[in-house]
């Protein structure tokens, strides 16, 4: 038994190194895209698909790659998913023309869809003793906090001693360590007698869907969010979605049952799991702009910038958030951290022009990192407690692909928001520099809203799903209770 826990927490720091580059991935190309822009050629709009292209497949292919993994093996699915995610990059380090560079990322996109869904599902299978399952989805949450800043640290660092391409070919000894290593350490999957058959108007018609509605919302403020293409998109993509549903309401073997949203918690997770993004990510990126534009710091200089709030979000991942969740069930760690989500941003909400770090901008750090922390474990305990084994992975893709585009949504309105703030205020006579900051100010108090509408949505519908303490030494082990 000793060797058997062993072993699943070995596995568990091999699954983190591959999601680690999934997350690095999002962050590492920010701080290269000046180099990649003049090595290749780019034009400041077209520069933007270098980002944009990843986004766009890793948003639409959550949902799938999660079923898939139901269907076909959750392991099998990881290490095809590593496969494609590390031969990606290797094509990424080695473009030398726009095209190839724009299409390895989107096909590095599917490969990271694939590997973040599929280590969910593994960490639910693996971990089936309550404290242990909160204490290994810590320390996942700490991988996702660390693996943004590093990202950032990271790219300056490769980028200024090697050249951009290192920011992709870094990622070929990892991915195949991972791979070789998981080969030995996962468990095999469970072959079924009969596997259900892969409802495939569903997946096309979602992943569609998915597709369009990232692709507008990334373009949306550049397009403009009234115009033809981008109505058009959406439209399109509301569509799709209906379709889709009509069409699981029909199948055989639909590929996401819509009884699933019959969990109470499971869609209450998935509500604040599109807020809560739209909260982190406007805080992520307006905190970036005032370190950069206002305060004058450099790519580096924010990356160390934000330190603190990895380090105590990690912290908190690893130690503190387990123990509440034990203590206290779900519910309340999820209120106290979307609380400080809250805090944190409206703390952000008063930073003056001539801010100081210590005193303007570390407070928030703090406070963001400690609710991040908290917050992130438990609604994914809501989300992926509430299904069975089988269908794990499809939730992990469900939630997953809420917090994708609640992400990408939240920060396109509050990125418009702050733009229009801005040009009122120039219009009205103020400075660049005060209009800059007047938008600044109104993005963190929306996403403050964000979070505060997260943390209504979890206190009035949310249940209480208790975890249990683990059994005394040879008494069975209790599981999460299954709430309906």
């Amino acid at each position: 038994m000793a060797l058997d826990a062993r072993r699943r927490w070995i596995a568990l720091m091999v699954l983190c190194f591959g999601d680690l580059m999934i997350v690095l991935d999002t962050t590492i190309v920010n701080v290269a895209l000046p180099s990649i822009r003049d090595g290749l050629g780019f034009s400041q709009a077209s520069l933007a698909w270098v980002v944009n292209a990843y986004l766009l497949t890793f948003g639409g292919f959550l949902l799938l790659g999660g079923r898939l993994g139901d269907l076909f093996g959750h392991r099998r699915l990881f290490l095809i998913g590593l496969s494609i995610f590390t031969l990606a990059s290797l094509a990424c380090g080695l473009s030398t023309t726009k095209a190839l560079l724009v299409a390895s990322r989107a096909v590095q996109g599917v490969g990271g869809a694939i590997v973040s869904v599929v280590v969910l599902s593994l960490l639910m299978i693996m971990f089936t003793e309550p404290a242990e399952r909160a204490k290994a989805m810590g320390t996942v949450g700490f991988v996702l906090s660390g693996g943004g800043t590093a990202g950032v640290l990271l790219g300056g660092i490769l980028t200024d001693v090697l050249s951009w391409h290192w920011i992709f070919l870094v990622n070929i000894p990892v991915g195949l360590a991972v791979f070789v290593a998981c080969v030995y350490l996962l468990p095999r999957d469970q072959e079924a007698e009969q596997r259900p058959r892969l409802d495939v108007a569903g997946a096309v018609t979602v992943t569609l869907s998915l597709l369009l509605a990232v692709y507008a919302i990334v373009n949306g403020n550049e397009e403009g969010w009234t115009s033809g293409q981008t109505l058009g998109l959406l439209g399109a993509a509301l569509a799709l979605m209906i379709t889709f549903l009509v069409i699981e309401s029909r199948v055989t073997d639909p590929l996401v049952p819509l009884r699933l949203f019959k969990h109470r918690n499971l869609s209450v997770a998935n509500g604040a799991g599109i807020l809560m993004p739209a909260a982190m990510f406007g805080w992520f990126f307006f905190s970036a702009l005032y370190l950069q534009l206002i305060l004058g710091y450099s790519p580096l200089e924010v990356g160390l910038a934000f330190l603190p709030a990895t380090l105590v979000w990690g912290a908190s991942s690893l130690w503190l958030s387990d123990k509440l969740i034990m203590r206290l069930g779900i519910k309340t760690p999820m209120l106290i951290g979307l609380s400080l989500f809250v805090i944190g941003l409206l703390l952000y909400a008063r930073v003056p022009l001539d801010g100081n770090y210590s005193m303007d901008v570390l407070p928030g750090m703090i406070v963001m990192g400690f609710g991040g922390g908290i917050t992130f474990n438990p609604i994914l305990l809501a989300a992926m407690g509430d299904v069975e084994p089988t269908e794990a992975g499809l939730a992990s893709g469900v939630v997953n692909t809420s917090f994708m585009m609640g992400g990408a949504l939240g920060l396109a309105i509050l990125a418009a928001a702050a733009a229009s703030r801005t040009d009122s205020l120039v219009a009205s006579g103020d400075s660049q520099l005060d209009a800059l900051i007047g938008g600044y100010h109104l993005a963190f108090l929306l996403g403050a809203l964000f979070a505060a509408a997260a943390a209504v949505l979890v206190a009035v519908l949310l249940k209480p799903q208790p975890m249990e303490h683990p059994a005394a030494e040879g008494e069975a082990q209790p599981v999460p209770a299954q709430v309906e």
